[in-house]
């Protein structure tokens, strides 16, 4: 813990970036298969993200609803890895969410106007206190959020898709550094913290991301080293992510 507050000090004199970061590479036992980044080869399947335009259709009842504050994504995410193994494309109805299983399908109403689109989880974000999803390019066009940029929205979420892990894999992310060498500090202080889990820095469009994935991936973990960690930058905060 020592050595995480000295390295605070550090950081919070760097300016830090938000975007939502694209997943890292990973081991191939330890992800699903995805596709090679383009211009690259591969033989896995590629997920392709729903037709321009298009919004995905609901069944039934949302299951669960939440109140927060809606951002919208699209450069430099555009034609770029999403975390589901699709190519983002700004112009589909898509959206980033921190904890919701991949593929969920989603209702955001802009409480501003009352305005709704349906919307399908294929990334992960946004990583800034208080915002509970990013929304595309397209998406936010629609409901009004693209001009103010941002806006208080009710997101109500339906059924998990079928097949999806019910507990869910979990892991903790912090970033972004401006500075490679902030991130890589960070990194191998937590190696040393916590042993059993795989900690990893990674390059985004924006900056330097670390990752820490617990040995078994339960939230409940995940919880518990994020509350460990205590940066006093609020731009370095830690976050609780889903995996899949």
């Amino acid at each position: 813990m020592a050595g995480v507050m000295a390295l605070a000090g550090c950081h919070h004199k760097q300016r830090m970036v938000y975007q939502p970061p694209p997943p890292p590479q990973q081991p191939d036992a330890e992800r699903p298969a995805r596709p090679a980044r383009p211009g690259t080869a591969s033989n896995a399947p590629v997920v392709r993200p729903p037709i321009v335009g298009e919004q995905p259709e609901t069944h039934g009842r949302p299951v669960s609803s939440e109140l927060g504050i809606a951002s919208w994504y699209g450069p430099p995410y555009h034609n770029r890895q999403a975390a589901d193994g699709s190519i983002y494309d700004q112009n589909a109805m898509t959206a980033a969410h921190r904890t919701l299983p991949m593929g969920s399908v989603v209702r955001v109403t802009n409480l501003n106007n009352g305005e709704s689109v349906v919307v399908k989880i294929t990334d992960r974000g946004p990583f800034v206190d208080g915002r509970i999803i990013d929304l595309s390019l397209a998406a936010a066009k629609s409901i009004d959020v693209y001009r103010p940029g941002i806006a208080k929205v009710r997101v109500e979420a339906f059924a998990p898709p079928e097949g999806s892990d019910p507990a869910g894999r979990w892991c903790v992310q912090i970033g972004a550094f401006l500075d490679p060498a902030d991130a890589v500090q960070l990194k191998n202080d937590l190696l040393r913290r916590f042993a059993t889990a795989k900690v990893i820095e990674f390059a985004g469009p924006t900056g330097h991301w670390v990752r820490i994935n617990p040995k078994d991936g339960d939230r409940a973990t995940a919880d518990r080293i994020a509350d460990s960690i205590h940066i006093p930058d609020p731009n370095a905060q830690p976050y609780l992510v889903r995996l899949n």
